[in-house]
């Protein structure tokens, strides 16, 4: 099986590429980090300066679409937000590029974007204080996302969805035996989440704001991390996925994180309708972000099973629970109409 252009990318090539591109004198330390789409690493100057690089996975984003998660991040910061920006090359830019020599002699151009190290554990609410803290952190996060749009950037809503699908048919990639009931649970789920989608305002959000991407700075407060996943999309987007379970066992921190979240934005009430809808975007998402990197020597030996007869039987339990879900969402809806 073929690699990707990502296993040329070595740690001591990522730091030599630094160097060059910035002009740092390392100390030849590097820590490789876990990241599944990108290749980061932590790296440390001659002057004890701790640094983050990440290189962009080839083919996943366009250098304006790039550009454009660093207005963001630029855009956060003069709003003195808590985010990490990225630092200017020596010619004004916050996006490098490197080209690499392949094994068999072609060319190879990666994206590079250069963070200062910003330390910190994963934030766990616990307290109403803390849910209200992250409800509040939001808020402001989406008063700077509306100020402008980022056309070159992802549109989150059933059509995206739609284009997952067909990506992991077209590539052959699900289980002759779970395709065709993989294609019409996922169809059926997408049909639903699109009533429940359309309408809502869009603006410019976080996208995957997980509670690993809030980093608690003791004595300095919370930081935004990863505006990888940044899209045009509902605001509710970027609070769902903070709760601890589905919308419907949830009701106390959604409260909680609406409360504080109204304190700087508003939320359209028909946003939390939408809750379990955007859930199975993100499920088809995930499929298809570990399908582009199933080439990958890293993931071929670390998810070996990954795509197998057994792992289709298990998405395909997963969708149904999320389709039956939605169903019932759907015929309460109803019933409250009636």
């Amino acid at each position: 099986m073929a690699g990707s252009a990502f296993d040329m990318l070595s740690p001591e090539t990522a730091a030599s590429a630094v160097e060059a591109a910035y002009g740092l004198d390392l100390d030849g330390s590097v820590q490789v980090y876990p990241s599944y789409v990108n290749r980061v690493y932590g790296l440390r100057d001659s002057e004890g300066g701790g640094w983050v690089v990440k290189f962009y996975r080839p083919g996943r984003w366009t250098r304006e679409a790039i550009l454009e998660e660093h207005d963001f991040l630029a855009d956060c910061a003069a709003a003195e937000l808590p985010v990490v920006q990225p630092v200017e090359d020596p010619e004004g830019s916050t996006l490098s590029e490197v080209g690499l020599e392949g094994r068999d002699g072609e060319e190879l151009e990666f994206l590079l974007a250069l963070f200062p190290k910003s330390g910190g554990r994963n934030f766990e609410p616990e307290t109403e204080e803390d849910w209200l803290r992250l409800g509040s952190l939001v808020g402001r996060l989406h008063g700077v996302g509306r100020k402008r749009p980022s056309p070159h950037r992802l549109t989150l809503d059933a059509k995206l969805g739609r284009a997952y699908l067909r990506e992991l048919l077209d590539a052959q990639l699900v289980h002759p035996e779970s395709r065709s009931e993989f294609e019409d649970l996922a169809t059926k789920g997408l049909d639903l989440a699109e009533g429940r989608l359309g309408g809502l305002p869009l603006q410019r959000i976080h996208g995957d704001l997980h509670r690993g991407n809030i980093l608690d700075r003791p004595g300095r407060g919370l930081v935004l991390v990863d505006f990888d996943d940044m899209v045009q999309g509902p605001a509710v987007q970027d609070l769902w996925l903070l709760l601890p379970g589905r919308r419907s066992e949830s009701g106390r921190e959604l409260g909680l994180l609406t409360e504080g979240y109204e304190e700087f934005s508003f939320l359209d009430p028909a946003s939390y309708g939408a809750i379990e809808s955007l859930r199975i975007l993100r499920m088809l998402y995930f499929l298809c972000w570990r399908a582009r990197q199933r080439q990958d020597y890293w993931f071929r030996r670390e998810f070996p099973d990954w795509g197998g007869r057994a792992f289709w039987i298990s998405e395909v339990e997963d969708f149904r629970d999320q389709v039956d879900c939605l169903v019932t969402e759907s015929l309460d809806n109803e019933g409250r109409k009636d």
